[in-house]
């Protein structure tokens, strides 16, 4: 109980510190920079204190505020578009296959996005004689690769925008964006009664200028896919996927950044938190001068 200035009297209900409390945090050094605070949270998951979920959406708030929209885009050529100039029913059963909620509408050129057409509109086709779907679509939103993902979801949520279309410097369409992707760099995969395995996407090549080809490859990717995709020769005896087998081979989680050789591949850790890897980076290691030489 404390006096007040007005001379009335009040509890308080502020929880006092122990004795040890205040003197562990007068002598412990706070963190100087981000990686000393995710340190001291992964000895806080190792020790208990907050669990793998919460450890995890806390990495993912970080990661994407290092991230950009180039990183985690839909590319181009990935787009699943409505065409225009064709007639409703040429894409129709596209729509209904992908089952996308809203798609981007282009004018005969990936290039000429002139809105997006949310899927739950496609309904007036079948109850009105006069349909144009022209007058269905929503404005589109176009955003630059480098635009940083803790801002672009600001302005999700700030514009009520579901999905955005990336451009490059050029003014050319790159890929889209939505908040879904965004999201998920936070808490993780979010799957729905839609979202299907699809295998062509768990290895994408990634063209590096003079560095050649390398592959953006999912951890759940199975050994078998790898091996004939990239002509490896792993073992699946003791692991099914490719982020268990860079899991066995670090002896722990891999962290976003490392970096690894296994065999004649360079590995790189470009998505991950405190329970799995998710995105790697792949690269096939050029033969020393000395080795070529002898062959």
């Amino acid at each position: 109980m404390q006096d007040h200035p007005s001379g009335a009297k009040y509890i308080d209900t502020k929880p006092q510190r122990s004795l040890f409390e205040r003197l562990t945090a007068l002598i412990s050094p706070e963190p100087e920079n981000r990686a000393e605070l995710l340190e001291i949270l992964h000895d806080a998951h190792e020790r208990n204190l907050i669990d793998a979920d919460a450890l995890s959406m806390i990495e993912g708030v970080f990661q994407v505020s290092d991230l950009s929209a180039r990183d985690i885009m839909v590319p181009r050529p990935q787009m699943d578009v409505i065409d225009l100039t064709k007639p409703i029913e040429e894409w129709m059963p596209e729509v209904l296959e992908t089952a996308h909620s809203r798609f981007p509408a282009v004018d005969g050129d990936r290039d000429k996005v002139v809105g997006i057409l949310l899927a739950k509109d496609l309904l007036r086709y079948y109850a009105e004689e006069s349909f144009d779907v022209r007058d269905m679509l929503r404005p589109a939103v176009f955003i630059p690769e480098s635009k940083q993902l803790n801002v672009l979801l600001r302005d999700f949520r700030a514009n009520r925008n579901h999905m955005a279309i990336v451009v490059d410097e050029y003014g050319g369409v790159a890929g889209l964006i939505t908040i879904e992707d965004v999201l998920e760099q936070i808490v993780g995969d979010i799957e729905d009664e839609y979202d299907f395995d699809e295998e062509e996407d768990n290895i994408i090549p990634v063209s590096n200028g003079s560095r050649g080809v390398r592959w953006r490859v999912k951890a759940l990717t199975e050994i078998s896919q790898f091996n004939e995709s990239l002509n490896a020769s792993f073992s699946d005896v003791d692991v099914d996927t490719i982020g268990g087998l860079v899991a066995n081979h670090l002896g722990r989680v891999p962290r976003k950044g490392d970096v690894f050789d296994i065999d004649h591949l360079r590995f790189e850790v470009l998505r991950a938190d405190a329970r799995q890897v998710h995105v790697l980076l792949v690269e096939k290691l050029r033969p020393s001068p000395a080795l070529e030489s002898m062959s």
